[in-house]
């Protein structure tokens, strides 16, 4: 996490509100008053507290995230990025409204991120635009069998 506060500890509001609703974020017509009823605070309060993550890059995004080809068209890609040049491209790829996360491996092909987008067409244009933005080729990895995994993460602070 890049945000630490003092003693190196996360605020327990905040732990609890970005460990609490990875899963089972309230369906409704006020999920931000559901959350904030739930932690007994006031819905301004999860706002602020949301926004301020957000500014401070501890959370790159709030939204849902669906089962692949459910809607849309999505896929997985890989870059091969010298470690140099690494931050700044991933920092770009993240730009993309399209892309949900992205992440370091230890491989040659070292950047891996996941593009989804409206339509195939929409897609391939994203993918094209990194390649021409950053000047190295996307590898496309589409999905070739389904499985599922957990995509919360406990954040634990000490």
């Amino acid at each position: 996490m890049k945000q630490v506060h003092a003693r190196g500890k996360l605020p327990d509001l905040d732990r609890r509100l970005l460990d609490g609703f990875q899963k089972d974020f309230p369906l409704s017509a006020t999920p931000f008053a559901d959350i904030a009823a739930a932690l007994g605070v006031a819905e301004k309060v999860v706002l602020q507290r949301l926004h301020r993550h957000l500014r401070d890059g501890t959370v790159s995004r709030i939204g849902p995230v669906f089962r692949p080809h459910t809607i849309g068209a999505s896929t997985l890609a890989a870059m091969s990025v010298p470690a140099a040049e690494l931050d700044a491209v991933a920092g770009l790829i993240s730009g993309y409204a399209e892309v949900n996360h992205n992440y370091e491996r230890e491989h040659r092909f070292n950047l891996w991120f996941v593009v989804t987008a409206a339509d195939p067409q929409r897609l391939e244009s994203v993918l094209s635009d990194i390649e021409r933005q950053t000047g190295f080729e996307v590898l496309r990895l589409p999905l070739v069998e389904d499985y599922h995994i957990d995509l919360g993460f406990a954040l634990q602070w000490n």
